[in-house]
């Protein structure tokens, strides 16, 4: 994120200068205003602004009614008020009316600089809830598809913009990477809870039995079919059948499936009976189907048929950034399931976790998170820690360097003063720092005190 400037009002052009200087040397961008008029309308116009400082003396507007101004325009806009001519009262009036602070010339410059950087923060937490209000009102993807990762906010969007429509998916994927959670993010943010959500795992099913899973049958249709029952397809007309591991389903299977999605009907195995259905269907693999076909082992024309869109699920090893904020997330989840007191994760352990690859994705994580919580060994950490030799020394401190600031910044939520607290950091070296490692802090507000999400992450 971007500084957000600050806005100097003052009609003393010296105070102006003196003060410009200052914070050009705190690396704080200002805009100056010689009246307080000027400074509302560009606030009024949507302009930038993090803190407002503001003399109270001036002629037209004044700060104490510029004070007011800004409060029924943008009430999260911090004011800070300056003045020679101060007093109690008046100290008094300016902070019932909301004023950040209220600070008399001659002033401290360092302990107005220590003002406007709380004053920022304030402003930074302000618009970061709001955002979050905002995801939230827009169906809350990132309280489920945790992490900032390129290829997590891509999936993010993707299924922002896929959720309303009925158009069949195709989930790529490896082994354990939140497939499903996908499928039901695509389901429950566009049509919602009120319709159904199926789920069919093709390759947890005996191929014989494939079929009747798919279509239903009716009783006495084959050897043990003692009742009638709804197939996968029936069941969930009006919503979502996620297909998982589609690239198992029979071949003679699929020809079928491929039929009743182009004609929008099903007949139970037994009976003649025709039966309409309506439904997106949204298919995973972890395999390449267009490979598969060329192999003569998936229809092509199935393939094309589910691809309407593809999304791609990135594993955990191309989202290292994601890794101390969802190994935390699901160690306060363990740790409430178990009855368990929540346990801090070092910067030695985040750093392992970053240098093992992850084959197992989140399900493994989840697993180490859960060992982590009950004291129990990690098995992966010993292997991991044997690459710790790899690349340069700079490279691993920077690395090391990483995990501290992302366990840190997990573990108190992206709240920043508590994290400049726990690593007795100057805020100018934090932000650096979180810049050289393309750390947001948003990224780390999204769960609540418990750790808990509305539900499993990717």
């Amino acid at each position: 994120m971007s500084e957000l400037p600050v806005w100097l009002v003052d009609d003393d052009p010296g105070v102006r200068e003196s003060l410009t200087q200052w914070f050009e040397l705190c690396d704080l961008p200002v805009r100056t205003f010689t009246g307080g008029q000027a400074a509302l309308d560009e606030l009024r116009a949507g302009s930038p602004c993090g803190v407002l400082i503001s003399d109270v003396k001036m002629p037209g507007l004044d700060g104490l009614q510029l004070l007011q101004a800004v409060q029924d325009t943008d009430d999260d806009l911090p004011v800070l008020l300056m003045t020679g001519h101060g007093d109690v009262p008046m100290a008094v009036q300016a902070m019932r009316q909301g004023a950040w602070d209220f600070i008399e010339k001659p002033y401290d410059p360092e302990r107005l600089e220590e003002q406007v950087q709380r004053a920022l923060e304030r402003r930074r937490l302000g618009q970061e809830n709001r955002r979050l209000r905002q995801a939230l009102r827009q169906g809350g993807l990132a309280a489920r598809l945790i992490g900032e990762a390129p290829g997590m906010q891509r999936l993010r969007d993707q299924i922002a913009n896929l959720a309303s429509t009925r158009a069949h998916v195709l989930v790529h994927g490896e082994t354990g990477s939140g497939k499903e959670v996908v499928a039901r993010c695509l389901h429950e943010f566009g049509t919602g809870n009120a319709t159904p959500f199926v789920v069919l795992n093709c390759g947890a099913i005996p191929p014989e039995l494939v079929e009747s899973e798919l279509f239903g049958h009716e009783k006495g249709a084959f050897t043990g079919a003692v009742e009638s029952r709804v197939g996968k397809l029936e069941h969930a007309s009006g919503g979502t059948l996620f297909l998982d591991e589609i690239e198992s389903m029979p071949l003679a299977t699929q020809v079928k499936l491929l039929r009743a999605l182009q004609e929008g009907e099903v007949t139970r195995l037994g009976s003649n009976h025709v039966i309409q259905v309506d439904l997106r269907v949204v298919a995973a693999t972890k395999t390449d189907l267009l490979q598969q076909a060329a192999r003569g082992e998936f229809r092509e024309d199935l393939y094309y048929r589910l691809a309407i869109a593809e999304l791609s699920i990135p594993p955990l090893r191309e989202r290292r950034e994601d890794l101390a904020t969802l190994f935390l997330h699901f160690s306060r989840q363990a740790a409430e399931v178990h009855q368990r007191p929540q346990r801090e994760a070092d910067g030695k352990l985040l750093a392992a976790l970053g240098r093992y690859h992850w084959p197992g994705n989140l399900r493994e994580l989840r697993n180490a998170a859960t060992r982590f919580t009950l004291n129990l060994d990690i098995p992966f950490l010993e292997v991991a820690s044997g690459d710790a030799t790899e690349g340069s020394l700079a490279d691993q401190i920077a690395a090391f360097e990483a995990s501290l600031l992302r366990a840190a910044l997990s573990r108190h939520r992206g709240n920043i003063q508590a994290v400049l607290d726990e690593l007795d950091l100057p805020r100018r070296t934090l932000n650096q720092k979180m810049q050289r490692h393309g750390l947001r802090r948003e990224a780390f507000c999204g769960q609540d005190d418990t750790g808990k999400t509305a539900d499993d992450p990717i």
